[in-house]
């Protein structure tokens, strides 16, 4: 922490940051004056396309075709309208988003991150759901330097703080890539250690056998304490996770929930505390996304979660999940949402190989979560020391 905290203190890097009031201040100024806005566009969608398509909540496909090339793209409409996103190179911008591009004398990265801190949402339109258009968006007034070389100083130091978080993301996901092809190489292509003086018999190895999810795991499920109660959630301490924690996680660390509820909000619903380390399921609309966290937990209802009989099985037993999730989300049914429940589930086929196999595969994979951990709340220590120091040079507080 000491190391962070220095960090912060010299915006992850050289140049040293003072706290005051400089003498040039930020000028209350119209968007409309900065930056150029533009609607974006339905796309044609190609799985192989050589530019990703945009939506409000980030990349949501792929085209053979781009609209805008070095531009920021905000959320127009719904759930995610206000969202500010940076996009280097070609990209295509969907039809609920806007794009704004940077008018000359303006830096782009420096609107950006003034985007990001304006809270643009709060000005949105809209009877049926959150809606911004240009015209708003030209109006909106913000304080901003003018002088274009210190845009560019402040942007770099905010910058450096995004590339760290980004360089911790990729690395997270190269870990979990190396998980996933380790369990693909040793339980579907059966090229475990020792495997050339195992025997095949009925297409498994010797020894591995097929079993139903119940037999090797318990299937807890999750509740909701009313929200018409305070007493279940002010100033609760346990820790509530809902789908949304793991849709917007970028990894199989989960470190927090966005929600706490308390002792009394507990025992008044179906939630149930289940141990650190168990394999929280989505069961319920986004079905088959995964999550582990490192402490005891409960979760709302639209949850599956997994706790295996033996602690040397709860590795396997996750990229068994993660490799079927297909299969998983084909047994879902339901008309208003897609939903497996815990029966069914229960009931689904799992190889389950020999002990010292799946301890090896266990020792391994785990050691890789706790490295994922470990960047995961790196990460998101330096995103919060980004979004403190954020404001503070956008309203000249610091002066670099």
């Amino acid at each position: 922490m000491r190391g962070l905290k220095e960090k912060t203190k010299r915006g992850c890097g050289n140049r040293k940051l003072q706290t005051g009031v400089g003498k040039i201040r930020p000028q209350l100024t119209p968007l409309g004056e900065l930056l150029d806005f533009f609607n974006g566009k339905a796309p044609k969608r190609a799985d192989n396309g050589e530019f990703v398509v945009y939506g409000s909540n980030g990349p949501i496909g792929r085209s053979h075709s781009f609209n805008h090339e070095n531009a920021i793209i905000i959320g127009r409409v719904g759930a995610y309208c206000g969202s500010v996103e940076i996009c280097r190179g070609r990209f295509w911008a969907s039809d609920n988003t806007i794009v704004a591009r940077s008018k000359e004398g303006c830096d782009l990265r420096y609107m950006y991150y003034r985007l990001l801190s304006s809270s643009l949402r709060s000005y949105a339109g809209g009877a049926a759901q959150p809606l911004l258009t240009q015209t708003i968006l030209r109006n909106v007034r913000v304080k901003v330097f003018r002088d274009i070389s210190l845009q560019v100083r402040i942007a770099s130091i905010l910058s450096a703080y995004d590339d760290l978080i980004e360089n911790n993301r990729r690395r997270i996901q190269l870990l979990e890539q190396a998980a996933r092809l380790l369990y693909k190489e040793w339980f579907v292509h059966f090229r475990f250690p020792g495997h050339e003086y195992v025997k095949i018999k009925d297409g498994l190895p010797e020894g591995w056998e097929k079993k139903t999810i119940s037999e090797v795991c318990d299937t807890i499920g999750g509740g909701t304490p009313s929200t018409k109660n305070p007493a279940f959630w002010e100033g609760g301490d346990i820790t509530w996770v809902t789908p949304t924690d793991v849709t917007r996680n970028d990894c199989l660390a989960l470190i927090d929930s966005e929600n706490k509820i308390t002792e009394a909000g507990l025992r008044s619903s179906s939630a149930r505390l289940v141990p650190p380390d168990t394999i929280l399921m989505t069961s319920r609309a986004s079905v088959g996304f995964f999550a582990l966290m490192e402490k005891e937990v409960c979760t709302n209802q639209g949850f599956i979660n997994i706790v295996p009989h033996q602690e040397w099985l709860r590795m396997y037993i996750l990229y068994n999940l993660l490799w079927r999730v297909e299969e998983i989300r084909s047994h879902a049914g339901g008309t208003t949402y897609k939903e497996i429940n815990k029966g069914r589930f229960r009931k689904l086929k799992i190889v389950v190989p020999t002990k010292a196999v799946a301890q090896e595969f266990n020792d391994i994979t785990y050691q890789i979560l706790q490295q994922i951990r470990t960047l995961k709340k790196q990460q998101l220590a330096l995103a919060k020391a980004r979004d403190l120091l954020l404001p503070r040079l956008m309203n000249g507080e610091i002066t670099i």
